[in-house]
This record gives C-alpha cells, structure tokens and sequence, in this order.
C-alpha cells in the first residue's frame, strides 16, 4: 500500500512553491522566455533537502520534490529548470558521492546565494543512450581524464561544478568537473524551440582531468537517472495542467453563436480528455517517486512515468492551442509557448533531478 497524503510540513513547502509559481514564474513567464530568468532562491528550495550536517535544514524526499517541481513548471517550465539546476549536482553527491564529496560540496548549496551548477549527459548523436555513452573516462595516475562531446548542458556557462557522465570500464558514471578545469570547452549557447529562458549549451571535453563521483564505490548511474526521470515527468504534468486550466477557462468564457464553447462537445470531451491524461501522469509519477523514497527499484516506474508524462504534455498543450482557435497560435496568448516547451521534454535526458 501506498499513500500520497502530504505531511504538514510538505504541504507548507508545497505552498510555498505554488505562492512562488503564481506570482512571479506565470507572471513573468513571457518576459522571461524573451530576456531570460533571474531569481527564485530565496524559496530554499535545495537547502530544505539537505541534512543539517552538511549546511541545510532538511532531509530529502523525492515525493516532495515532485510536488514542488510540478507547481513551479505550472508556473513557467524555464523557471522551473533553472531553479533546479543546482540539484543537478548536489543531489548526485548527496545520493552517491563519498563522505568527502559530500563535506566539500553540499555546505555551497546551502547558503543565501544561488550555486550555479551544471549535469552533461546527453550527447550529439541519434542513437544516444545513457547507459551506452560514448564520452569515456579512463584513469590516469589517480584521476580520470574524460574525452567527449555533449549537448544540451543546462548552465554550463556559469556552473561551478558540474558533473559530466561519461563510460568508464563498461558503465557509466559521473564526474565531478569544477569550473576553469583545463580542457573543458563550453561552446556558444544553444537556440532552442521552447524553454528559451533556460540556458543550454554544446560542452566538449578534451583530456579533461576529473574526480569520480562516490569515489572508488563509484556511481548508481540508473537511481540518479530515475530520479532525473520522475523530476522531468513532474514538471511535465505542472506544464499540462497549466495549458488545461487556461484552455478551460477560456472555454467558459468565450461565446460563440449565443453559447460557451465549453458546451460543445467536441471541445468539452476534449478537455475531459486533457484532465484524464493529466491525472494519469501524476499518479504515475507519484507512484515513481514514493518507490525512489522507499528506496525500491524505481526504473521501470520511472520510464513509463516520463514516456507517458512526455507525450501526455504535448498532446495537452497542442490541444489548448487547439481550444483557443486563432488565438491560440498568437503570441499575446501563453498556450503557443507552453506548447513550445512541451515539446522539449520528449529529447531532454538528466535536465532536472529530485
């Protein structure tokens, strides 16, 4: 058995989250797809995961983690990711580093000031499997030298630490990289479709020297990519329900030969439809998480979470669009963007992490 019933002091983080995603991700939302996003830190978000010996005042819960990733995507799925993007770090660390990893970086992410951090997993090519890479490590008088290409790299241009996946001896692991390491070369950023206010760059690494994380007991590649996986289904369902609730409200709202919209059928069942699908996805992303935090294996749960919660986002965005008619393919509307965003989460690996 299990329950999602958020404990009192996950619902108040959870609302903080929502008060957060309301008033200045959706308002800002546009803005920020055009100019860029700044700001969000104060929510405390990673230091309320972290446990009070390495500088927070938290313990980390992957059910909590979805919950306020899906009310921040609500919000803006730019926002969102950016706001996460030190967890791409820490998180590795707290789940696999060793006990020195932990002591040197998890106190950064625990002050007033923001962390950039950085995960490079996805690489250039079609067939592109994260448990089949073809960036390498390989050691070298007691370090790993890592070789490879790799796109899509949340804020590698400002991280200070970044952890770069790479094979080594037949698996893959990850490497602790710190910012001005010679060898890394952080490319021009990447012009995207959608999430346009989240920074993603090309990064190549040229006999880059690194530290594996965890050490000699090295790295559980397939938990960290679980964990990306139930991140990316979460915010995935936040994007959806927020292309919903705009495309019923308009529903209601817009007349058309005396009546509502949302009293024709085709448009009412398709929003029943946009509804079902959404709750789908968040149980399954729910269930996914719970079994993260019952430490159970969590893989298959976790794929089908996200190759459902994928397609379930674009289908729903696509079908606000469709909503609004004309006005929906036009920018003083939103749905044009989240559809935009939508679309991303199908060719995004390892991005977000809870």
């Amino acid at each position: 058995m299990f329950a999602f019933e958020p404990s009192e002091e996950q619902q108040m983080f959870i609302e903080g989250a929502r008060k957060f995603a309301s008033k200045e991700l959706r308002e800002g939302a546009r803005e920020a797809d055009e100019h860029g996003f700044t700001g969000g830190w104060e929510l405390g978000l990673l230091p309320a995961s972290i446990p009070e010996k390495y500088g927070g005042f938290g313990e980390r819960s992957a059910v909590t983690g979805v919950l306020a990733a899906e009310e921040l995507a609500w919000g803006d799925l730019s926002g969102a990711l950016a706001l996460s993007a030190p967890n791409l770090v820490a998180f590795p660390v707290l789940l696999c580093g060793s006990e020195q990893q932990k002591a040197e970086l998890l106190p950064q992410f625990c002050s007033n000031a923001y962390a950039p951090a950085s995960a490079a997993l996805i690489e250039p090519r079609y067939d592109f499997d994260g448990n089949a890479l073809k960036t390498t490590a390989t050691r070298s008088n007691g370090d790993f030298v890592v070789n490879g290409a790799k796109c899509n790299v949340p804020c590698a241009a400002e991280a200070e630490w970044m952890v770069a996946y790479a094979s080594c001896d037949g698996r893959t692991e990850g490497f602790l990289i710190k910012k001005g390491t010679r060898g890394v070369e952080v490319k021009e950023r990447e012009q995207n479709m959608g999430m346009k206010a989240f920074p993603l760059y090309s990064v190549d690494f040229h006999d880059c020297r690194a530290q594996r994380l965890g050490g000699e007991g090295g790295t559980d590649f397939q938990l960290l990519l679980n964990c990306s996986r139930v991140a990316l289904a979460a915010m995935a369902v936040g994007v959806a329900r927020g292309a919903y609730e705009y495309a019923l409200e308009y529903a209601k709202n817009r007349k058309a030969f005396g009546e509502a919209i949302a009293q024709r059928q085709s448009i009412a069942f398709m929003l029943a439809e946009m509804y079902i699908d959404i709750e789908a996805a968040r149980l399954m992303t729910w269930e996914a998480a719970w079994l993260l935090d019952q430490k159970r294996d969590a893989t298959r749960a976790a794929c089908l979470a996200k190759n459902f919660a994928d397609e379930m986002a674009l289908t729903v965005a696509d079908r606000a669009v469709q909503t609004l008619g004309g006005h929906g393919y036009i920018r003083d509307y939103p749905v044009e963007m989240w559809l935009r965003n939508a679309r991303g989460f199908a060719v995004l690996e390892g991005v977000a992490i809870v």
